[in-house]
């Protein structure tokens, strides 16, 4: 290969013009590009997860599978992606990633002037280091975004029942009445049969493929949530079956959660407590199943961890604990939740005393965001579920307060300060001594 010349993958759908220019330019040495042509997204992705170098991605808009994760996969290797558009009705390409924009026929000028602005030609191997850097992404809008409160915990801790008793907490608040959204993120959803909302779609499938190519309006986002009565929130429907998680795409996932956020002002997602990726177990499709949890916990601005009194309560809840700290979240950001509490206040101040003295040493020292928060046991609650009377008002005001009030000290810290150690890389700081120049003492 000649030293600085372009590496560029192509694909496109059948027939399509410009496809099959490129080739004829390429093979005549009237471009001066490497074209690799590309037959199905299956190994597109191969190639770009392979670890070698390419300067740019030419794709047709029309393609299956061109969308935001496509082009976050292209930017993770190093390759600049230029779409080529002639669909009657265009996407904003270049806000969900795109370098560049090209017309449905770009003559051999053109294309060249795109590489040249947008891609880097890939040197020999004697001459530089194989690596392209990938060209910016375009930058996030900068707008408000709702506050993310997520409640996760072991199955049977009453989660699912806490979230619809914070969610409707939250909302009696004259200011947030209508404007406060649950989001169910279990596998095993069952927020549609607990708010008795029958076969209602869309929901969060619908909601996260409509941004895999292009973001919502509010009012759009709005459309593909269920009216809860005179709770005074939302629902957004989960998962209709537990195995469409492989449906959900990292880079889709994270624009819908964004768009729930830009939507309201104030969202409560429920999760499940598995966690583990490919680096706690080595299981890439581990952590895909587990993306919904792990995505929505690490952009939460604060995390209820559930569980019960008792031995084997307690021992759930540490472990909950810990392994969101392990994901990364900030223990000064959650808040453990005892729930079916006995309402005895020394027995309530054993199990505070025990779960601080555990939790200390779970988290290596590391402060939670508030002691624990007990929800007491209530009779007939299932009775309540099952006529759809709804829930006590009383019974999410204590967590909506709680709620605020770590918003309310997270909102308050500088930003830049840390709540705890960093972790520094090694070199980064320089040396520590300095040594003499050539031909000093």
């Amino acid at each position: 290969m000649p030293p600085g010349q372009y590496v560029v993958l192509g694909m496109a759908r059948p027939q399509a013009p410009w496809f099959s220019d490129v080739a004829r330019w390429a093979n005549s040495g009237a471009l001066p590009v490497d074209f690799l042509m590309v037959l199905s997204m299956e190994e597109l992705s191969a190639r770009l997860r392979s670890g070698r170098v390419f300067s740019a991605l030419l794709i047709d808009a029309g393609v299956p599978g061109c969308d935001r994760d496509l082009f976050d996969l292209a930017r993770g290797a190093g390759c600049a992606v230029i779409v080529i558009d002639d669909l009657p009705a265009r996407r904003p390409w270049v806000d969900l990633g795109a370098a560049l924009v090209l017309s449905a026929a770009p003559g051999r000028d053109e294309l060249l002037a795109a590489l040249r602005e947008a891609a880097r030609p890939v040197q020999r191997a004697d001459e530089a280091d194989l690596r392209v850097t990938p060209s910016d992404a375009a930058a996030p809008r900068s707008s408000w975004r709702a506050p993310l409160v997520v409640l996760t915990g072991a199955g049977g801790t009453g989660r699912s029942t806490l979230a619809m008793a914070l969610a409707a907490g939250l909302a009696v608040d004259p200011r947030d009445h209508g404007a406060v959204v649950l989001l169910d993120g279990s596998l095993h959803a069952q927020q549609g049969l607990l708010h008795d909302a029958g076969d209602v779609v869309p929901g969060l499938s619908e909601l996260v493929d409509a941004h895999r190519s292009g973001d919502l309006d509010p009012d759009q986002v709005r459309q593909l949530c269920y009216q809860v009565g005179e709770s005074g929130y939302d629902l957004l429907l989960g998962l209709r079956r537990q195995r469409d998680w492989a449906a959900l795409r990292p880079r889709a996932l994270a624009a819908a959660l964004d768009g729930l956020r830009r939507s309201y002002r104030a969202v409560v997602a429920e999760v499940d407590a598995d966690v583990e990726g490919e680096t706690e177990c080595g299981s890439v499709d581990v952590e895909e199943r587990n993306l919904l949890a792990r995505s929505t916990l690490m952009a939460a601005d604060v995390v209820l961890g559930i569980g019960l009194p008792g031995l084997g309560g307690l021992h759930s809840l540490l472990r909950v604990l810990a392994d969101v700290r392990e994901l990364g979240v900030e223990p000064s950001r959650v808040v453990p939740v005892l729930n079916r509490a006995p309402r005895n206040p020394r027995a309530r101040a054993d199990l505070s005393r025990a779960l601080g003295a555990l939790a200390g040493r779970v988290l290596d020292g590391a402060d939670l965001a508030s002691t624990p928060l007990f929800v007491p046991e209530r009779r007939r609650l299932d009775d309540q579920l099952r006529d759809s009377a709804g829930l006590p008002a009383a019974m999410g005001i204590p967590l909506a307060a709680a709620v605020r009030a770590v918003l309310d000290r997270v909102a308050a810290r500088p930003a830049g300060l840390s709540s705890g150690p960093v972790a520094v890389p090694p070199g980064s700081l320089g040396s520590w001594t300095t040594y003499p120049t050539e031909g000093t003492g």
